[in-house]
C-alpha cells in the first residue's frame, strides 16, 4: 500500500507539473521592459529609413522638375524656329538671283510672305489689325494720338501698326488713330 501511496504522490506531483507547464504555455509571459525597447527601436529604425527614402524621391522629383522647366525653357522656340528657316532660305534665294525682274521680286516676296503667314499661324501667332470704326480696346491696341473724324469718339480711325498676340497673351499691341470726342 505504501507503494501505492508512493505512486499516487508522484504521479500527483507530475501531474502538477505538467498543468503548470500547461498554463505557462496558455498564458504568454508578460513582455519586459527590454523587450519593448527593442520593438520600439526597430520600429524607429523602420521609420527613419521610410522617411529618408521618401525625402530622397521627393528630392529627385523637384530636381527632375527643374531640369525639365529648364528644358522647356531653352528649347520653347525650337518649333517657330523651325518654322522660319523655310523664309530665311526663300530671301537668300531671291537676293542671288542676278537681273530679276520687278515681277519676279514681287511673286517672290508674296511667296515668302505667305511663308511667313503660315509660319505664324503653325505657332499660334495671331496678327491683332482692327477694322475702321471698330471700338478702342486697350487691351489689344494702343491709341497714339486722337483726330478729329465722323465717327463715334474712341473709336479705331486707322492702324498705324498691326499687333501680335501669341495664343492670349498680348506680344506688341495694334498701333491706332482713334476718333476724338465731339
Amino acid at each position: 500500500m505504501q507503494d501505492m501511496d508512493k505512486q499516487d504522490a508522484q504521479t500527483a506531483q507530475q501531474d502538477a507539473s505538467v498543468d503548470q507547464a500547461a498554463t505557462a504555455e496558455a498564458a504568454p509571459a508578460e513582455p519586459t521592459v527590454a523587450d519593448k525597447l527593442a520593438a520600439a527601436e526597430a520600429r524607429a529604425a523602420e521609420m527613419q529609413d521610410a522617411f529618408l527614402r521618401a525625402r530622397a524621391e521627393g528630392e529627385n522629383i523637384r530636381r527632375r522638375a527643374q531640369e525639365d522647366i529648364a528644358k522647356a525653357h531653352k528649347f520653347a522656340i525650337e518649333g517657330f524656329a523651325e518654322s522660319l528657316l523655310a523664309v530665311k532660305d526663300s530671301l537668300e534665294m531671291a537676293l542671288k538671283i542676278e537681273n530679276a525682274s520687278l515681277d519676279s521680286l514681287k511673286e517672290g516676296v508674296d511667296m515668302t510672305l505667305k511663308q511667313l503667314s503660315s509660319a505664324f499661324e503653325k505657332n499660334k501667332l495671331q496678327e491683332v489689325s482692327p477694322q475702321s470704326g471698330e471700338k478702342l480696346d486697350p487691351m489689344k491696341h494702343q491709341a497714339v494720338s486722337a483726330v478729329p473724324a465722323e465717327q463715334e469718339a474712341n473709336t479705331v480711325v486707322a492702324v498705324l501698326q498691326k499687333g501680335y498676340m501669341i495664343s492670349d497673351r498680348l506680344l506688341r499691341p495694334a498701333l491706332v488713330t482713334v476718333a476724338q470726342g465731339k
